[in-house]
């Protein structure tokens, strides 16, 4: 889904970029309350995970291209500003080094694939939290659904931004069918993905997953004395 330069005409990638900048830094205050020494190690390897896993692409049409995003993911193991905040670095290496986006579309490429996907993602996330039973077990396929939602609603964001201020000759109809209809495929795989990773982690180290402090928090302290635990022996 990376935006190349010119694929969106000047205006619309200013105000994208001024956008991601506030994003950015609202992200960076946030983040002060989300880092700690569970979070901070964790945040690198998210950041390094997502980046190998979108550099995996395939193409879309008219310059564009689908693969996992990784949003929902990054909002749920380490919190929803560092996971931006991640997404950001990802996508600034990207184009900096693999001319993986444009220059002038960072801003876009941040806000598509990084504020809508963790925004989104986080949102449904919280949701299910509040309807499913508060069990540890129901944290990964939350995160699974939510992944699932955000990578479609990414998709469609960059449709509306393409009718605001798009450059090439496509045919909104097409593109949006495409765009949409791909991606729905790529929240299938992302999901899938972004359930057996957080559920590998919350299974071995549950305090390290951002999103499943609030179960966490819930769960009664059980304390067994010497006499009960011969007895369940």
């Amino acid at each position: 889904m990376h935006v190349p330069d010119g694929f969106l005409d000047a205006p619309t990638s200013i105000g994208t970029g001024v956008v991601a900048a506030v994003a950015v830094g609202v992200a960076l205050r946030g983040a002060r309350r989300e880092l700690d020494d569970r979070t901070a190690p964790l945040t690198g390897l998210v950041a390094a995970f997502i980046f190998a896993t979108q550099m995996l692409n395939f193409p879309v049409g008219a310059g564009t291209s689908g693969h996992l995003l990784g949003g929902a993911l990054a909002a749920i193991l380490v919190g929803p500003y560092t996971g931006l905040l991640c997404m950001s670095v990802v996508f600034l290496v990207q184009a900096l080094l693999f001319a993986d986006g444009g220059i002038t579309a960072l801003g876009t490429n941040i806000d598509l694939m990084g504020l809508v996907t963790v925004v989104t993602g986080w949102a449904v996330f919280l949701g299910l939290q509040k309807v499913l039973p508060k069990r540890l077990g129901m944290v990964a396929p939350a995160a699974g659904i939510a992944a699932l939602v955000s990578v479609p609603v990414a998709a469609f964001a960059f449709v509306l931004l393409y009718a605001v201020g798009g450059t090439a000759e496509i045919p909104l109809e097409s593109l949006t069918v495409a765009m949409v209809g791909v991606h729905v495929l790529v929240g299938v795989g992302e999901a899938v993905i972004t359930t057996l990773a957080v559920g590998s982690i919350v299974a071995v180290r549950p305090d390290l997953v951002y999103g499943a402090r609030r179960v966490l928090e819930r769960r009664e302290l059980v304390v067994r004395t010497p006499g009960q635990q011969g007895a369940a022996a």
